[in-house]
């Protein structure tokens, strides 16, 4: 072969790339799986990301979308921070000389029997609303405009239609506080979104229907042409404040408050969804880093040849480094158009929530986002290039005339054993965990857990090299003695004492997947034992009744004697559930109204901080805060906390803080004599029921459903409730089970790989030995023997990696994103079958490999060596 000269003319540098080319075909000829395997990691893991972006951007566009076109044109819109206000501030925006037109709005979640799941009805005065919400102008069928104000019309969007299944003319049953009431299918909304159910009504027919007479939910001004908005938004909010302090707000549709609302809605498990994907592309551009490092490895003495002859250092850096691009470009690719499959599967058969609920009621599709299209693959290349950057320098730095002598594989990953770096990462990482939140998100938290695999991956030659050397010495103590030692453990054993590096690189992949996946599965075991325990602590009663989901349902004082009086019934607690808004950038909180035994507060709630008594001579009524709004609105026991209650803000005294996994926006608990006695609100939510001891739980439901209103009853038992509420939960956590089962195929792929690569390049190795007397038996035995220990020690090193990384995931991820806590659980049994997998894939591939290896004779392999 001619040298090749530092400054190529034409001909030299088209035999470049000619031999660039060959190296490139070459190696992906000679070990096509482990090729494969790193390109496969890369694409999961930017088709992941890629098509979770999709998904959410989709759903939550299509769901702002929809909110917004509820607003129409208007400027301005005047709403209170509770669900309702009395009518009688409309006239006083309607006669503003600034407003043209003043659009009084009333929105319901309207109970429908048989039904999970209330419809939202809009009341409006059609006169009005035509110039600012023209989307929802009903489109009687009979052709009369003036049914639309018709006092049993009611007009319903193409998702309603088809959800209730109504015929023009039929009659639609709805429900208000526990009495039936009938609405009349009079038309279409031609202008909803698809996917939105919605229905609307005449406003004041609205009020009458569902007791709601008065009262409205908020009100859209249309100003006049020259009108300053941000000026009279700023007048107008300082006029209500003034007059009403505390109870109204003044915004402007799509305004940075109500996007803000919306998006903190689902933020924080977007982003932890997205994070989990990205876990699958870091394991990817691990496996990069030991394909190309095996591969460099294996290669050593080649490119010394080729240095000797003339090729450059930065023309073999590029060389290495084309390698890797070339699988973060295929990778990636790949990525891109499955991710874009998957979200379109996605959002075609299940929806824009990801099963979480957020996006629930709109149906949007898949649109290719160029952008982030351009990211992913940006980052699904940087990863690959990332990977290869460690093994393109060493080979690069390498002396020839050292790497063309025979057995000086492990020198060139004799860096990797420097402990600093790891242990660097590991301190940076203990100091991230203990960090703040950033704008809500645990941004440090993924830090520190990046930190910790990058730290624990690199201290693994190390500790490779510690732990086997360790065996190997005590092994050979034990056998002193003994002339003839077994040749199959004293073999392994030299061999992985005396080749750390290589052995520190196969147990990299054992330890990223592994660790990842044990991470995630302690997670969603805490979380999902945590919620169980929950559940079996909050729901002590016998039954739980409810008139219904949505703000129609009721249960009246007369209801509530009804069921007191049922025979077989010794108690019944009941519950008031009131939404408020606490801040105009934030989701609604909920106030719950209870009878609460402050003697026995731990029979009541799972209290999560001390209980404070209030100080002698303070009077103020006391309150219980979730997680979440002690971390969202600073209430912290002992404090004072202010909620809108009847048009305005009352205060409270805060006496302790309590789990709840069912609200992440955040509840309070106040006694229900309180709730009564400031706002003569004598209706209930729901109740429990404790039985008489003897009494049939059921004997009590028939008698519930026998009752003049029991059709209206929603009954259910506590283990209905729990196995209910852990299908939500398991529904809301499939996509980490996808996750987390892709981080245990890539696992047990990554290390067949790393095995077979590893086996493969030991062919003179494994001729030596047969030359020197071994059996193909016996080196088979040393194979599956050094495959197990290896993916003994990586699995054991991964179980404590992953129990480091679970514990950031639940007490500091989890509580940052979602404002909860929870208690450490271990999955044991998955664990264990999952590294009972991964040691019978470690030895069946060291076999197979083995037998490859095996296959040319050793004469063959010893002559290869000279």
């Amino acid at each position: 072969m001619p040298a090749l000269s530092p400054a190529p003319g034409k001909q030299q540098a088209a035999a470049l790339r000619r031999l660039s080319r060959w190296l490139l075909l070459g190696e992906w000829r000679a070990h096509p799986l482990r090729a494969l395997m790193a390109i496969a990691a890369i694409a999961v893991g930017v088709a992941l990301g890629f098509a979770i972006h999709l998904i959410n951007g989709a759903a939550f566009n299509e769901f702002s979308t929809a909110i917004s076109s509820l607003s129409g044109q208007a400027d301005l819109q005047v709403s209170a921070t509770e669900a309702y206000f009395d009518e009688e501030i409309y006239p006083r925006l309607a006669q503003k000389p600034e407003v043209a037109v003043a659009s009084p709005v009333l929105q319901l979640d309207a109970v429908v029997p048989g039904q999970k799941q209330p419809l939202r009805i809009i009341g409006m005065d059609s006169f009005r609303s035509m110039f600012i919400t023209p989307d929802l102008l009903a489109v009687p069928a009979s052709g009369d405009p003036t049914d639309s104000m018709a006092a049993d019309a009611l007009f319903l969007s193409g998702a309603a239609e088809s959800w209730l299944g109504p015929k023009a003319g039929s009659m639609v049953a709805f429900q208000s506080g526990t009495r039936p009431v009938a609405l009349r299918f009079a038309g279409s909304l031609q202008r909803a979104r698809v996917g939105q159910r919605l229905g609307v009504m005449d406003l004041g027919a609205l009020q009458w229907r569902f007791n709601k007479l008065g009262q409205l939910s908020r009100i859209d001004l249309k100003l006049r042409d020259g009108v300053d908005r941000k000026a009279f938004q700023a007048q107008l909010t300082q006029e209500l404040q003034a007059a009403y302090p505390g109870r109204f707000r003044v915004s402007q549709p799509n305004d940075e408050n109500q996007n803000s609302r919306n998006s903190n809605l689902s933020r924080a498990y977007r982003v932890n969804l997205s994070v989990l994907a990205l876990v699958a592309l870091f394991t990817g551009a691990f496996l990069v880093f030991s394909t190309q490092a095996l591969s460099v490895t294996r290669r050593r003495s080649q490119f010394a040849l080729l240095r000797v002859l003339g090729l450059e250092r930065r023309r073999l850096l590029r060389q290495v480094l084309l390698e890797g691009l070339s699988l973060g470009i295929l990778g990636a690719a790949l990525g891109i158009g499955a991710g874009y499959a998957f979200a379109a599967a996605a959002l075609r058969f299940f929806g824009g929530d990801l099963g979480a609920g957020y996006f629930s009621g709109v149906q949007p599709a898949a649109q290719f986002d160029l952008g982030a299209a351009i990211v992913y693959f940006l980052l699904g290349v940087g990863v690959a290039l990332l990977g290869c950057a460690g093994p393109a320098w060493e080979a690069a730095r390498a002396t020839p005339a050292v790497a063309l002598k025979s057995g000086s594989d492990e020198m060139a990953l004799r860096r990797l054993a420097k402990a600093w770096p790891g242990l660097a990462c590991l301190a940076a990482a203990a100091l991230m965990a203990l960090a703040p939140p950033v704008t809500e998100l645990p941004l440090f938290g993924y830090l520190s857990i990046a930190l910790l695999l990058i730290g624990g991956i690199s201290l693994m030659p190390r500790l490779a090299a510690l732990t086997f050397r360790l065996a190997h010495r005590r092994w050979q103590a034990a056998m002193a003695g003994r002339s003839a030692p077994p040749a199959v453990p004293t073999l392994t054993l030299a061999r992985l004492a005396n080749a750390s590096g290589q052995a520190g690189v196969a147990l990299g992949g054992v330890l990223s997947s592994f660790s990842l996946m044990v991470a995630m599965a302690i997670m969603v075991a805490s979380f999902r034992v945590s919620v169980d325990d929950w559940l079996l602590q909050i729901l002590p009663a016998d039954l739980y009744a409810n008139a219904g989901a949505g703000s129609t349902a009721g249960l009246s004082p007369q209801n509530q004697q009804a069921i007191r009086s049922l025979p077989g019934v010794a108690k019944a607690d009941f519950m008031r559930l009131r939404s408020v808004s606490l801040a105009p950038d934030r989701a609604n909180v909920m106030i719950m109204a209870r009878n609460i035994d402050e003697a026995h507060l731990d029979k009541a709630m799972v209290l999560t901080s001390e209980v404070r008594v209030q100080p002698a001579g303070r009077k103020l009524p006391p309150v219980w805060v979730s997680e979440a709004m002690a971390d969202l609105y600073r209430a912290k026991p002992g404090g004072v906390l202010t909620l809108p209650l009847q048009g305005r803000p009352h205060e409270f005294f805060v006496g302790g803080i309590w789990r709840d996994y069912a609200r992440s926006t955040g509840a309070a608990i106040i006694q229900l004599s309180d709730y009564r006695a400031i706002t003569g609100d004598m209706e209930v939510s729901g109740t429990a029921i404790w039985l008489e001891k003897g009494a049939s739980a059921a004997t009590v439901q028939q008698h519930l459903k026998a009752l003049e209103f029991g059709g209206a009853l929603e009954v259910t038992s506590p283990g209905e409730l729990r196995a209910l509420s852990l299908k939500i939960f398991d529904r809301s956590f499939a996509v980490t089970y996808l996750l987390e089962a892709i981080a245990i195929v890539i696992g047990l792929f990554g290390v067949a790989a790393t095995f077979s690569a590893q086996t493969l390049a030991r062919a003179r190795e494994f001729g030596m030995l047969r030359h020197v007397g071994l059996t193909r038996r016996q080196i088979l035995g040393i194979l599956a023997l050094e495959g197990g220990t290896l993916t003994a020690l990586g699995i054991a090193t991964g179980f404590v990696l992953g129990l480091a990384i679970s514990v950031i995931l639940v007490y500091v991820v989890n509580p940052q994103s979602f404002h909860w806590s929870m208690q450490m659980h271990f999955p044991w049994a998955l664990l264990a079958s999952v590294a009972g997998a991964l040691l019978v894939a470690a030895a069946l591939t060291a076999l197979f490999a083995g037998r490859q290896a095996l296959s040319g004779g050793p004469l063959r392999a010893v002559r290869e060596d000279w």
